[in-house]
């Protein structure tokens, strides 16, 4: 009977690090010591015929010497090696070998190139799938999984498919910042055996999985790919970040996992037909998990905006519509409404509104979110809160309290609702201040409360425009 090769190393009972050490973060050291630190609960067995033990546990000099049986193996030994662990790996059974060692296909060396056709044809011949070579393997925090002692050990809804170990390093750390932890991470490199289909497929049926990130420099199969991606976006957003754009990307794709890049105009419209959203930066890849994790379907393009003051809502103004957003006027019944809440520049206030020209507290941003909000003619709100404490916050009232009463979130929220916390530049000396730390302070709010922030309007407006994209394509 067929088992998904994933689901068995996700299930594994007992682990193997081959080129295990005492110390380190890096190679059979890091991988050894954060299995011990994310609390695996099978059995871990360290591999190296330098030691009797390492951190409390018998270290046995090859795999064969192990006692008992061994279900995943991770590799952290020169290329030369492999063709032996493998051999021994199938003596014991092992299903699934993940191979962190490199410089093999990647140097486009022919006898590192032939050494990993090698290695491919002896796990095909021992019926064992690979992960890698050249990669970081497996994060799986639910699962004591991890290939770095300081990544989150708290799990989320988003999935990663990463072809670089590094940017999921990046990608992993980055994104709680942002209120955003992973469910499954998985770092490919050469896709030698396992690729992006495979882990594509996985966390489509994962249904601790919302949300699905890649990085990917090329495919080994396009058509396959095409398909999977068409039948995954229906059932769930697939944000791809493609690396190799240009030539110079292209030459360094090569380089870095022997990838195939193709030209970018191709792979644009493929991924577009398909029906995920492609990101044009680490920093948009994480803006747009941000955006699907916290925010209900985008259904139109109709934006309002509060927040600001002069110059600021004019360039908010620009800057949504740049990315597709329709910035419309506020509807004549807004000023009535003004009007007759005794509001003395009610024929003056727009979208964006500018709070600044307000005589007194008649006129709030709390006031007008909650009326775009309950305005049909309004797709999605965006608050540009600025600088935090301001309108004065009483410090006896937390930040969550404050910005509930503040922007009238219960009725502000009942669409979808970005804010903007712009980023200061802050030397050393920054990091002690009032304003650092309440900027600090709001962000955590934010999170507490579901609202996605971005540091300008620009990117919060390009995330939200292809949000709507993606649901205007999926609901058709």
């Amino acid at each position: 009977m067929y088992t998904n090769p994933i689901d068995e190393v996700l299930n594994a009972r007992s682990i193997a690090v081959v080129g295990a050490t005492h110390t380190g973060e890096w190679g059979g050291g890091g991988f050894f010591t954060s299995l011990l630190t994310f609390g695996f609960e099978g059995r871990v067995y360290p591999i190296n015929p330098k030691y009797a033990e390492i951190r409390g546990l018998k270290s046995y000099p090859t795999l064969r010497d192990v006692p008992e049986a061994i279900d995943y193996v991770i590799s952290s030994v020169p290329a030369r090696e492999v063709p032996k662990i493998l051999e021994d790996a199938a003596q014991k059974g092992v299903n699934t070998v993940h191979l962190f060692t490199a410089r093999l296909g990647e140097t486009h060396r022919p006898e590192a190139v032939e050494l990993e056709q090698r290695i491919m044809g002896l796990a095909k011949g021992f019926g064992i799938r690979l992960i890698g070579p050249n990669c970081m393997g497996v994060y799986c925090p639910s699962r004591g999984f991890s290939f770095h002692t300081d990544f989150p050990k708290q799990s989320g809804s988003v999935g990663l498919v990463c072809q670089s170990g590094m940017l999921a390093r990046e990608i992993v750390l980055l994104s709680p910042l942002r209120g955003i932890y992973f469910s499954k991470v998985f770092s490919y490199g050469n896709a030698v055996d396992l690729n992006e289909c495979d882990f594509l497929d996985y966390l489509a049926h994962d249904p601790d999985t919302k949300v699905i990130l890649m990085y990917i420099e090329g495919v080994k199969d396009g058509g396959r790919f095409f398909n999977m991606l068409r039948q995954t976006t229906t059932v769930k957003p697939v944000v791809i970040l493609k690396g190799g754009r240009g030539a110079s990307g292209t030459r360094a794709t090569a380089s870095h996992t022997a990838s195939l890049a193709g030209t970018f105009k191709t792979w644009e419209t493929m991924v577009t037909q398909a029906g995920a959203v492609l990101a044009d930066s680490l920093e948009e890849l994480i803006d747009l998990a941000t955006s699907f994790h916290f925010l209900p379907p985008i259904r139109g393009r109709r934006v309002g905006i509060a927040g600001g003051t002069g110059g600021s809502s004019v360039l908010a103004a620009d800057q949504c519509e740049h990315a597709g957003l329709e910035v419309i006027p506020l509807p004549p019944e807004f000023s009535q409404e003004l009007k007759n809440r005794g509001v003395s520049v009610w024929d003056w206030l727009s979208n964006p509104a500018d709070l600044s020209i307000r005589e007194d507290d008649r006129l709030s941003v709390g006031l007008i979110l909650e009326m775009m909000a309950q305005n049909p003619n309004f797709d999605l709100l965006i608050a540009i809160m600025g600088i935090p404490g301001w309108p004065a916050r009483q410090s006896n009232v937390s930040f969550d309290v404050y910005l509930k009463q503040h922007y009238r979130l219960e009725a502000s929220q009942t669409k979808p609702f970005l804010a903007i916390v712009p980023d200061k530049s802050l030397g050393i000396h920054d990091v002690e201040s009032r304003e650092w730390k309440a900027t600090c302070e709001l962000r955590t709010a934010l999170i507490n409360l579901s609202i996605p922030f971005y540091p300008t309007i620009g990117r919060a407006a390009v995330a939200a425009r292809k949000l709507t994209d993606y649901y205007q394509r999926r609901d058709q």
